[in-house]
């Protein structure tokens, strides 16, 4: 089980435009250079956040921005905003446990509260760490690599 990448790259758009808006347009182009990807998967995450009214797009000239200050920001306003996880579960079950098996019958009387609890912990957890906590973690690092 992973959570998609969407949610790392989403947080790396983020930084990047902290970092680099004051000298360059950020275009999906210039995001995708950064995170070598393709800009088509950049234009969906920006997007996606442009909907959950993370980020400011703007089309034809150009452009991204950060649409809130960053500490108002948490990584799990960008996990929700780029749906790492189908239809808010985080675990998925093997399809078909076999009912005629004691084991099989009762898997989700077994696991489901145990595992929405481990969800939620990990979920109160991103909740706790805002984009500022990351962007300024970013620009010590890249104050850091200069020297």
């Amino acid at each position: 089980m992973q959570i998609s990448s969407r949610f790392t790259i989403a947080i790396h758009i983020f930084a990047c435009i902290d970092t680099f808006e004051k000298d360059n347009k950020i275009t999906s182009d210039f995001l995708a250079d950064s995170v070598n990807a393709n800009p088509v998967v950049i234009r969906k995450i920006l997007s996606s956040l442009k909907k959950s009214h993370l980020l400011n797009v703007q089309r034809g000239t150009g452009g991204t921005t950060i649409a809130k200050p960053l500490d108002q920001i948490t990584l799990y306003d960008i996990y929700q905003s780029v749906e790492c996880i189908e239809n808010g579960k985080l675990f998925h079950f093997h399809e078909n446990p076999n009912t005629n098996c004691p084991v099989g019958k009762n898997i989700h009387n077994i696991l489901d509260d145990k595992l929405l609890r481990v969800q939620k912990a990990m979920e109160d957890e991103l909740s706790a760490i805002t984009l500022k906590d990351v962007i300024d973690d970013t620009r010590y690092y890249i104050k850091e690599c200069i020297k």
